[in-house]
């Protein structure tokens, strides 16, 4: 039992010397997440507006229901979603609307610092998903 004891403690020591420490200094430094982390999401810009042809397969696909959608069409008879939100607050992360897109239009960005004060401020709408980096 002493041995064991002496092992665990061996153990609990070396952490401590410098250099073992798994402790970030956050705002100063920053970890990178992993590339299948699952952030803050983007609509992919192509030429001079969103990619996204507003087929409604993210909102359907979406077990959370955060994603509001409401196409128009332009004069050349496109489609383009003039409506396009995501409601933070109610988004579970789950990458389902990444899946789901058939032009991959949308995506999701390593952004983990999704912090605010405001309610409001959790409402992403379709200018403010374009300019996520």
């Amino acid at each position: 039992m002493i041995k064991e004891l002496i092992q665990g403690l061996s153990i609990t020591f070396k952490h401590l010397l410098p250099g073992h420490s798994t402790t970030v200094q956050y705002p100063k430094v920053k970890l990178q997440p992993s590339d299948r982390f699952r952030g803050l999401h983007r609509l992919v810009p192509s030429h001079d507006r969103a990619k996204c042809v507003a087929c409604y397969l993210c909102p359907t696909v979406c077990p959370a229901k955060c994603i509001t959608v409401e196409s128009a069409e332009n004069e050349k008879g496109e489609k383009y979603p003039r409506v396009y939100q995501i409601d933070l607050l109610r988004c579970i992360f789950c990458g389902y609307c990444v899946e789901a897109c058939p032009v991959e239009a949308i995506e999701m960005t390593g952004n983990y610092e999704l912090a605010n004060y405001h309610r409001d401020d959790f409402v992403f709408d379709k200018q403010r998903l374009l300019n996520t980096k």
